[in-house]
């Protein structure tokens, strides 16, 4: 058994089935996220795996432990919300020694941990400060150390980031992944942000209508998705209509041309599916032996920095493409005639 096993978990609110048959194994020291839009169910995956819900069906184990039944104060579980919840009469240390008083736990042995938790979180000399006197990210710092003080077998991070401006977030979140490595401390964090998912995780699990649609690495997610929403939940895509002409080779026929995927693909010869194609698999010009190669005429380059994201008409079907940055290759111009070349080792087929 897994260090913190999820088996068939299921909550309903009256009516309401919002989380289903959901079945997640984490090993000890793993970060996982769970990430999909509002709704999806990953909240209340995180707060019945905390105890703050109790599940409609299926257990939840915690170090071999059956903890399905116990109450929040009873699974030694650390909890960082969105808010940060801080209490605004306490000084940062005392915010941190909190859960310590509770446990507890000696004043000196309690002033030790403090002090040791100020110290990874790089809020050493803030200890005698309010949370008013303090930013947004320290703030959050502050909410993950009285979190950690407590020594919790389980971390749980709900959408932590998410009040905080683009630069900050950034920050925090390579704050944290090194703060949760350091310590190797199992850790569910809930995100609806794929970029904070996937930079941030060992495993990404993808919530929709509260199943998980696919779990898997940060490249397996991204590179190759499970289902359509996946597909189009995280990243950019592009998609084309196919039909199967042999399933166990992975042969289709796309437009004019014949694609040999050389994977086999969940469905009958003659069946229609859909192929996707991240914008940065796709190249202007001619590529390899064995691509795809369209014409296209551009309709829009929108100049990112180190990327350029360029829009290309394919008679009636828009694809997008990224490119990197050259000084010295300036990008096409609107309106421009060019040759595309897809790689089929960067279609995906989606029959789900």
């Amino acid at each position: 058994m897994a260090f913190l096993d999820l088996a068939h978990l299921d909550k309903s609110y009256g009516a309401n089935h919002v989380v289903k048959d959901f079945n997640l194994a984490i090993e000890k020291g793993e970060f996982v996220s769970l990430l999909g839009p509002s709704g999806c169910g990953k909240t209340t995956v995180l707060r019945m795996v905390g105890g703050f819900e109790v599940p409609s069906a299926g257990t939840i184990h915690i170090d071999g432990q059956d903890v399905t039944s116990l109450k929040s104060n009873q699974r030694n579980i650390g909890m960082v919300f969105q808010a940060y919840a801080l209490f605004p009469n306490l000084t940062v240390a005392q915010n941190v020694a909190f859960g310590l008083k509770v446990a507890g736990v000696s004043k000196a042995e309690t002033a030790e941990r403090v002090t040791e938790m100020l110290s990874l979180i790089g809020l050493a000399d803030l200890g005698n400060r309010y949370p008013f006197q303090l930013s947004g990210g320290q703030q959050q710092r502050v909410a993950l150390a009285r979190a950690l003080a407590v020594r919790p077998k389980v971390l749980l991070l709900d959408e932590p980031l998410s009040a905080l401006d683009a630069k900050i977030r950034a920050s925090l979140r390579r704050e944290i992944r090194s703060i949760q490595q350091r310590l190797g401390i199992t850790t569910i964090f809930v995100t609806h942000d794929q970029e904070e998912a996937l930079s941030m995780s060992d495993r990404v699990v993808v919530m929709s209508g509260g199943r998980a649609d696919q779990i898997g690495t940060p490249h397996q997610v991204y590179n190759r998705p499970a289902t359509r929403f996946v597909a189009s939940f995280v990243g950019t895509l592009n998609t084309f209509d196919a039909t199967v002409t042999d399933p166990a080779t992975g042969t289709v026929r796309l437009g004019d041309s014949t694609v040999v995927l050389n994977r086999p693909v969940e469905a009958a010869s003659g069946a229609a599916i859909t192929l996707a194609l991240r914008p940065e698999s796709a190249t202007l010009g001619a590529g390899n032996p064995g691509d795809v190669t369209l014409m296209g005429r551009i309709t829009e380059v929108q100049f990112l920095g180190a990327i350029i994201r360029i829009t290309a008409d394919l008679g009636g079907h828009d694809l997008t493409l990224d490119t990197f940055n050259r000084a010295a290759t300036p990008p096409p111009h609107i309106g421009e005639e060019v040759t595309i070349s897809l790689p089929p080792d960067g279609l995906v087929a989606l029959v789900a």
